[in-house]
């Protein structure tokens, strides 16, 4: 008897993992149908022209980031007149986040496959869908837009059209700073136009994203590198650092200061990112403080829970709220307008060709 009764109890239990893994799976593929369906009452619904531009950010969580990205779906519109404008996150923290309103009023930002596949959907179906990333380098952010494009190319789930999708005309946009040899300067140029005048008062250092060791795709830190050094053609007083680039924190944009002779004065701080959103207001700007008469660096020689504007203070600089300059890099409109010069290189430019990559027979 006991063995039947360990044997139903058993069965018991699979019957009910199982359920549940039923209700996951149900309810996984519910939410898909209803982001898709959203986003294709969306497309309808603002479809004026037969071409489109898909703006690709990673995405944020603040006001300030959610202003800076209508503003820039506004300035494509009026650049491109002859294409619909659409937004996209492909974060799914940020997504999730916005739609559940963490520190602004709830939104909706969806992904990329799910716009891409509305663009190809009865009634839509664009001739010409060019993705623009507003990644600032060709890092691990970049390689997803890019596997969103070639999954929707080769009909990734098999629920599109293939006849479309051999014929629709595909365009990719590259990251601000994609090109050492044009984007770096141009970049460069451009934001000591800007704060030349904050470089003759002291310091200004820039805080990129980076990627660790690990996620480093394409090399892509070394532009961090690349721009301090087209800066400091201008002014010795630009540093451009990272909050997960190895060799190049806080604590190593302080080393090569102190190598220049920068020992003291004021340091303002930029966000090299296209928002201001967490990293902006937080890591750069934020009162999060770990000293305790020094500072304890971790393995990596990086000094955590300390912001840059509370690390650079304890270390004898002119650095406070006053210095923070608050301003993502598409809120700069002549750096924007390096975004939308590879917008307009890549409508000029020759299509993507995924499809027949994968399907050679064809």
């Amino acid at each position: 008897m006991k063995k039947i009764k360990f044997f139903m109890m058993a069965l018991a239990a699979i019957v009910l993992s199982a359920n549940f893994v039923a209700c996951d799976k149900n309810e996984e593929e519910g939410n898909w149908v209803k982001y898709q369906n959203a986003v294709e009452k969306n497309v309808k619904a603002n479809k004026k022209q037969n071409k489109v531009i898909l703006l690709v950010a990673f995405g944020s969580t603040w006001q300030q980031a959610y202003d800076a990205f209508d503003e820039t779906v506004q300035a494509y519109k009026q650049k491109f007149p002859s294409y619909d404008v659409f937004l996209s996150f492909s974060s799914a923290i940020c997504i999730n986040r916005a739609a559940a309103g963490e520190n602004v009023d709830p939104r909706n930002f969806y992904a990329p496959n799910f716009w891409l596949n509305a663009f190809a959907a009865d009634g839509v179906r664009y001739s010409e869908i060019v993705v623009q990333s507003l990644q600032v380098i060709p890092g691990e952010e970049y390689t997803r837009v890019i596997n969103y494009i070639k999954d929707f190319a080769n009909n990734a789930n098999g629920d599109l059209d293939d006849e479309y999708l051999s014929k629709v005309v595909l365009k990719l946009g590259v990251p601000l700073l994609q090109d050492p040899e044009s984007d770096v300067p141009e970049v460069a140029k451009q934001l000591n136009a800007l704060y030349k005048d904050k470089a003759a008062q002291g310091v200004v250092a820039f805080m990129g994203h980076g990627n660790p060791d690990s996620y480093d795709t394409y090399k892509a830190n070394v532009r961090y590198t690349e721009l301090e050094e087209a800066l400091q053609l201008y002014s010795e007083s630009y540093f451009v650092g990272t909050v997960d680039m190895m060799e190049n924190f806080k604590t190593n944009v302080l080393e090569r200061m102190l190598e220049a002779g920068i020992v003291s004065g004021k340091v303002f701080c930029h966000p090299l990112m296209s928002i201001d959103g967490d990293h902006g207001h937080n890591d750069m700007a934020g009162d999060d403080d770990a000293w305790d008469n020094g500072f304890e660096p971790n393995e990596e020689g990086e000094v955590e829970d300390t912001s840059w504007k509370m690390f650079f203070q304890h270390m004898g600089y002119e650095c406070n709220d006053a210095t923070m300059i608050n301003k993502g890099l598409l809120e700069l409109p002549t750096i924007r307008g390096i975004w939308m010069q590879h917008t307009q290189d890549a409508i000029n430019g020759e299509a993507l060709d995924y499809y027949h990559s994968k399907n050679p027979e064809e």
